[in-house]
């Protein structure tokens, strides 16, 4: 009796089914820290780049809104319009930023795990309402793994844009001989290559845990060696269905060569690798038909066969090859063949003509 495949070690890879099946499930290896890194450095990359754009319409904005006197001679039961026009606008300046945000967003994804569509990840499941579950999970080894690994990563994170902020300290002490104008753009400037530091780190921490990710995700689908013949069975089939199909194949075929062969008009043959039982009755037939063929042992069968019912055999390689390759039982004689057929069912009736006479 088979080893029960939960008492068993999962030593065995994932096979290719088992990973399709977790991939409709919507179970993928994805780090959700590769998607924040990449999504923040985005980010940072648009406003650097549309930073001076994206000030000069800012200003531009309040000064319409100050020269038109919007601020001060506004009527209070007008705000609100002036207020929702002013996040349009808002919006409008900050929606090449967003856009960017959510192309990287995609192409994260997509690099992580391609394009997939999971519906029974969107289907609710009750468990996860249940508080105890909850706490379970809150409470358990893999979710103080988890907190360990999050403070690992801010302390690394903090730790290079301190790092950062210290190699730019004899400038920083220089801030306070600096117009206001310049200070602020030098502080901006500190804030971005801070930032970009930090967003770096994490990227790069980021990849680790999404090859951690990747190492977990193979390790959870390992596979018992039991589940995996039992796969195998369900995929290619079990090799006693196997044997027995092709058992059952044979008979038929052999039936089918024992019924035609006798009623054959002639058996074609290659002489040793092919045979072609051919049938032709000039008042019923309208062309000859082929109605048993054989490669290998049947043709030793068929050749017997033959020679016990008295059926003629002859020797043409090329119409044989041809018959058997080309032409399937129970079909008709090809008319480009007629004339080579013609030429074989004439021998057979001379050669009985003469064993008649």
């Amino acid at each position: 009796m088979a080893e029960n495949s939960s008492s068993q070690q999962k030593t065995e890879a994932p096979s290719p089914r088992r990973l399709s099946e977790a991939r409709k499930k919507g179970q993928v290896p994805k780090s959700r820290d590769f998607n924040a890194a990449v999504i923040l450095l985005a980010a940072l990359a648009a406003i650097a780049f549309l930073k001076d754009t994206i000030l000069f319409s800012m200003q531009r904005m309040l000064l319409d809104y100050y020269r038109a006197g919007f601020i001060i001679d506004m009527p209070p039961e007008n705000l609100p319009f002036y207020l929702i026009g002013f996040v349009i606008r808002m919006f409008l300046v900050l929606l090449p930023v967003f856009i960017i945000i959510l192309i990287a967003a995609a192409a994260s994804n997509i690099a992580q795990v391609g394009i997939l569509f999971a519906p029974p990840v969107l289907q609710p499941k009750l468990e996860r309402l249940n508080p105890a579950e909850g706490l379970k999970r809150i409470f358990s080894l893999r979710s103080l793994f988890e907190l360990a690994k999050n403070l690992l990563k801010i302390i690394i994170v903090a730790w290079v844009v301190y790092l950062v902020v210290r190699a730019r300290l004899p400038e920083m002490l220089l801030f306070y001989f600096k117009a206001p104008a310049e200070l602020l753009d030098q502080i901006a400037n500190l804030m971005m290559v801070a930032a970009f530091a930090g967003g770096g780190a994490f990227l790069v921490i980021s990849f680790l845990d999404l090859l951690y990710q990747r190492f977990e995700h193979y390790k959870n689908l390992r596979m018992t060696k039991q589940e995996v013949k039992d796969e195998y069975k369900q995929t290619e089939g079990d090799p006693m269905v196997k044997s027995w199909l092709r058992r059952r194949q044979r008979e038929i075929v052999m039936n089918s060569i024992r019924q035609e062969v006798p009623r054959a008009t002639v058996v074609i043959t290659n002489p040793t690798h092919v045979a072609v039982a051919v049938k032709y009755e000039d008042k019923s037939m309208h062309a000859p038909v082929v109605t048993a063929k054989g490669a290998g042992e049947l043709v030793r069968v068929i050749k017997r066969l033959a020679k016990q019912n008295n059926v003629p055999v002859i020797e043409n390689p090329p119409v044989a090859r041809i018959l058997y390759h080309n032409i399937e039982i129970g079909s008709e004689i090809p008319v480009e063949l007629y004339q080579a057929i013609a030429e074989i069912i004439a021998l057979v009736y001379k050669l009985k003509g003469k064993a008649a006479g």
